[in-house]
């Protein structure tokens, strides 16, 4: 139903209640956001922060008196006060307990050891609410796309079931944002124009990462024969042509408007109407799963890879760095040396 119509022809009644919208599975939570930086609040991280860095202030004071009391009592074993009198080494241990990680130094003293042991205890539980929040991460979807505003900003692709009337719409959207939808994400796909073949849109939905523009009815029925249970969960829809269900339509001025008109109805409210409609336009495919499970990709671990990979440059940098510097060092040395020698001479 659109405006050029009223001037040509009358609408009767509406006799099938299906539509055509965007359909797509919700992408894993790690697709949309950093899922390594959400399982805590940001006071939590604060907090966090703020005890690391007052047990590593509290350590270091502690050794430093360890350091006082060995000497005044002239204690020989100075393994760990080597080892451990910078503030570096100190934060170095911090580090190793938030990870939880074995550390080959530890405080002599009674003081030290309860700070060590209390740092440690903190950070089990902090390890292990951590971790308990990642794995219910990693098995979760998103759900912050909402509007066409969102799908456009979003990184997934869009597709459009090639058919006469969304050769119609798409390309003349006057909204913005479903102008901005129509130039960025589906005609800029090369020849095909992001129009695609009903079982190619499909295939691509199924995959993930794909929101395929299609009428329910038909494209629920195949999605119930080809998914599998836990593919049919997590589907989303979101509409693009803002359009009301069809109309039966006739002639301008007919004869027969009144006859079509009451028969229509008549067969609303008799039932049958409803009753072909349930036999043709199937419905959402519901969830029976409670639990989904989602393998873990290379997309959840991303940010990790970057850390690992920032790691690597970070200490080949350093290494290089200390043989340039050590070498200079050297080479300093050895000219002093010369030019000694040379002045004795």
């Amino acid at each position: 139903m659109i405006k050029n119509r009223i001037d040509l022809i009358d609408y009767v009644s509406m006799i099938s209640p299906t539509q055509a919208k965007f359909v797509f599975r919700k992408p894993k939570l790690s697709y949309i956001s950093n899922i390594y930086v959400l399982p805590f609040d940001r006071n939590v991280w604060i907090s966090l922060g703020a005890l690391i860095a007052l047990m590593t202030v509290a350590l270091f004071i502690l050794t430093k008196w360890e350091i006082i009391k060995m000497r005044h009592l002239k204690e020989k074993d100075s393994t760990y006060i080597n080892q451990t009198t910078s503030i570096g080494n100190i934060f170095f241990l911090t580090v190793i307990a938030v990870c939880q990680q074995a550390s080959m130094v530890l405080p002599s003293s009674i003081p030290g050891r309860v700070a060590t042991v209390f740092l440690l205890i903190s950070l089990m539980f902090i390890y292990v609410s951590y971790s308990a929040n990642i794995v219910a991460l990693i098995q979760s979807s998103s759900s912050n796309i909402q509007t066409l505003e969102d799908l456009l900003n979003s990184r997934i692709t869009l597709g459009v079931d090639d058919t006469v009337y969304s050769r119609f719409y798409f390309p003349n959207a006057k909204d913005p944002i479903r102008k901005a939808i129509y130039e960025k994400k589906i005609a800029s796909q090369g020849k095909t124009g992001g129009f695609l073949e009903f079982n190619e849109g499909l295939k691509k939905l199924r995959a993930g990462i794909f929101a395929f523009h299609m009428e329910l009815g038909p494209g629920y029925k195949a999605i119930g024969e080809q998914f599998t249970e836990d593919e049919r969960c997590g589907l989303q829809e979101i509409d693009f042509l803002n359009t009301i269900d069809p109309w039966y339509a006739i002639q301008k001025n007919s004869s027969y408007k009144e006859l079509l008109k009451i028969g229509l109805r008549l067969i609303r409210e008799s039932g049958i109407q409803q009753r072909e409609n349930n036999l043709i336009y199937t419905k959402k495919p519901r969830c029976s799963l409670k639990n989904v499970f989602l393998s873990v990709s290379l997309v959840d671990c991303y940010p990790l890879i970057l850390l690992l990979i920032g790691g690597i440059i970070t200490s080949f940098f350093v290494f290089f760095s200390e043989l340039y510097f050590n070498y200079k060092s050297a080479t300093t040395n050895m000219n002093h040396v010369i030019f000694i020698k040379e002045a004795q001479n």
